[in-house]
């Protein structure tokens, strides 16, 4: 039972795949609120198909999340806590949040819990909400009407998450077509040296494709076929880079498809190309096949203690 009205747990997930980026440091033994965080870690991996802000109601603790662009707060409250003050939280949480840390490195991010060294924001943030010595302003935050601009969280009861994540026996069933949970190893000195030598390759036939279509079209479209297979070698280069950074359904048969297009238009250039740029070519997409197909998922998530 909780007899105190206030913030109990909070933590930043990736909205794409329910992800935890950082949270804070959990020392509650209760049993409901164990069961409550278990239907926080489902919930979470359906944000991407919920809405922007929702209340989850329980007989003694509530659960509330804001979602905004890549990131969503989330917060264990007990249910006299105002839904108005802890929508208050999340959204300062959050604003905190992506003022330190920027879009590349949330989407980069391959392992759970990466930032956790925001903990200390978050006890800071929550401690504030839970002990402001200026009640009048608390009870001022918690009566506050929502602006029109802000739209009214949906709510719902703590027994409909299980329903709405297909939960069976404790355990949520993630939909891998919908939200694949997949991470990758972490990005090796090997991997960033193929990722420069593939963004040279890709700016070298960008110049030179869009150097010679300016002489085609003054020329009656002569160069036409070599001008399409510089620009494909462009978007193929960008395309390595991508399999390796992200994962992707069917990747092996991307990777070597890829590799084999970018051979086969620079056979197509050779006249324009030389025996040894042909060479480093074939070169520097066989390193970036290799470095994609060598690089795995990594599928369990590890609770790290939070």
């Amino acid at each position: 039972m909780w007899t105190m009205s206030m913030i109990l747990f909070a933590c930043v997930v990736r909205v794409r795949d329910g992800l935890p980026l950082s949270a804070s440091t959990d020392f509650h033994q209760n049993r409901d609120f164990a069961e409550c965080k278990r239907k926080l870690k489902a919930l979470s991996v359906s944000l991407a198909r919920g809405p922007d802000r929702c209340t989850a109601e329980g007989c003694h603790l509530s659960i509330h999340f804001h979602t905004f662009g890549d990131v969503s707060c989330m917060s264990i409250c007990s249910s006299s806590y105002p839904a108005a003050l802890a929508f208050c939280f999340l959204e300062e949480l959050q604003w905190k949040f992506i003022s330190t840390y920027d879009s590349t490195s949330i989407s980069l991010a391959s392992r759970p819990y990466a930032f956790l060294e925001f903990d200390s924001v978050i006890q800071k943030v929550k401690w504030q909400f839970n002990y402001a010595s200026n009640i009048q302003m608390k009870m001022g935050l918690a009566n506050m009407p929502e602006t029109r601009t802000t739209p009214s969280p949906v709510v719902l009861k703590l027994d409909e998450i299980e329903e709405r994540n297909g939960v069976a026996n404790g355990h949520a069933h993630a939909h891998v077509d919908v939200a694949p949970n997949h991470r990758m190893q972490p990005v090796t000195a090997l991997g960033i040296l193929s990722l420069i030598l593939n963004i040279m390759c890709g700016a070298l036939n960008l110049i030179r494709g869009v150097h010679l279509a300016e002489h085609s079209f003054q020329e009656d479209f002569e160069n036409v076929g070599t001008v399409t297979a510089f620009l494909s070698c462009f978007i193929a280069c960008i395309f390595q880079c991508y399999l390796y950074l992200f994962y992707s359904t069917d990747r092996r048969l991307k990777t070597l498809g890829l590799l084999a297009f970018i051979c086969i238009c620079n056979l197509y250039l050779y006249g324009l190309r030389n025996f040894w740029q042909i060479v480093f070519h074939f070169g520097v997409a066989s390193l970036s096949a290799y470095q994609t197909l060598t690089r795995k998922p990594v599928d369990k998530q590890l609770d790290c203690g939070v």
